[in-house]
């Protein structure tokens, strides 16, 4: 038997709470029956909540587009249970993408190739490579290997908003335009995986995110990155579009902690002076720099991957605050706050570097 839990009040949207480390069997084969029968099921990866379809079902993935509000020129990442599986998906596995998965799958890494014939251009928006990874959460791994297919799987929001990180958020969202969740706690990376792509030499990074441009460089011979800013089709999730934004405007200042404090100071009194409501979004060893506006904090400055982990909640937490600017603090964009910098540009409306509108 299923144990059934109680289901928040109101839901349209199926809702199962599984242990993190060890999914209830039936719960999940419940799910991935969904999954094969052309369903929307969202689940917890390391990183964020992801949105899963058989991504091999054309129309459940154009399901997916839909239910997300997602431009259908924006790529999909195709998620596995077993590092082999990536063979059946691709024209071929490099040498260099052999060295990767060893070191890094399952974990945050998404590497791009050229994709084979199995996988529906839907899913690559076209694109002749995919992008492929293999998540490390027991929930997700269940999933896929019960569902028996690879899941298409972008993350569990509305398209745009911040990420979700906790099952709350996907429902926040999404209830009623998906078949299920899976609620198996908060994500404890809180940013989407890094995508890596190996059609090029050297392998570009097209998005940072859970493995750090440090930690390849240990693997890689050489690596580049790809511009933030670039016009025309994007290469993988999150390149051309406005995403992780709360609803109410973000400007972001990026500067030297104590430069950044008083231009956050500055803008936040021209705000109050023009009858506008502040929240600040700092880290917590800065919050006694702003007594007179309200503060929102994520994680401290001597651990990116505490203001990792905190960032999307955070960003919704000022959104229910119900002011009319958020104005956010920027991190030095090293290891984890590159990956940090770069949601907080796609998401701010203004950003300042130095002291200058950008």
């Amino acid at each position: 038997m299923v144990t059934e839990v109680e289901t928040p009040r109101g839901l349209r949207t199926a809702y199962w709470r599984v242990d993190p480390v060890l999914p209830d069997p039936e719960i999940v084969a419940r799910a991935a029956a969904l999954l094969r029968a052309g369903g929307l099921v969202a689940f917890p990866t390391e990183t964020v909540y992801g949105l899963g379809a058989n991504a091999f079902d054309q129309e459940a993935v154009r399901r997916l587009f839909a239910a997300k509000g997602r431009p259908v020129d924006n790529p999909l990442i195709v998620h596995v249970a077993a590092k082999n599986e990536l063979a059946d998906l691709v024209r071929e596995v490099p040498a260099v993408a052999k060295d990767l998965v060893g070191v890094f799958w399952p974990g945050p890494l998404t590497l791009v190739l050229p994709r084979s014939r199995a996988v529906p251009p839907v899913v690559t928006a076209g694109l002749d490579k995919v992008a492929v990874r293999m998540p490390a959460h027991p929930v997700a791994l269940a999933l896929i290997r019960a569902a028996g297919v690879p899941v298409a799987a972008p993350s569990a929001n509305y398209s745009g908003r911040p990420s979700p990180t906790m099952a709350a958020h996907v429902l926040e969202d999404l209830d009623g335009r998906i078949e299920a969740v899976l609620d198996g706690g908060p994500a404890p990376v809180g940013v989407e995986s890094t995508v890596l792509d190996l059609t090029v030499t050297p392998p570009v990074i097209l998005r940072p995110g859970g493995i750090t441009a440090e930690q390849l460089s240990a693997v890689l011979d050489g690596i580049a990155h790809h511009p933030e800013h670039t016009p025309g089709r994007p290469q993988a999730p999150g390149m051309k579009y406005r995403h992780y934004a709360p609803r109410t405007p973000l400007w972001l200042v990026d500067a030297p902690p104590e430069a950044a404090a008083a231009r956050l100071g500055a803008l936040a009194a021209e705000a109050r002076a023009a009858g506008k409501s502040v929240v600040i979004l700092t880290r917590r060893d800065h919050r006694d720099r702003f007594p007179e506006d309200r503060v929102v904090v994520c994680g401290e400055s001597t651990d990116p991957a505490g203001v990792a982990a905190g960032l999307y909640t955070a960003l919704r937490e000022c959104d229910l605050l119900g002011a009319d600017l958020i104005l956010a603090e920027g991190l030095p964009p090293t290891g984890l706050g590159r990956a940090v910098m770069n949601r907080l540009r796609k998401a701010a409306t203004k950003t300042f570097v130095n002291g200058v509108q950008t």
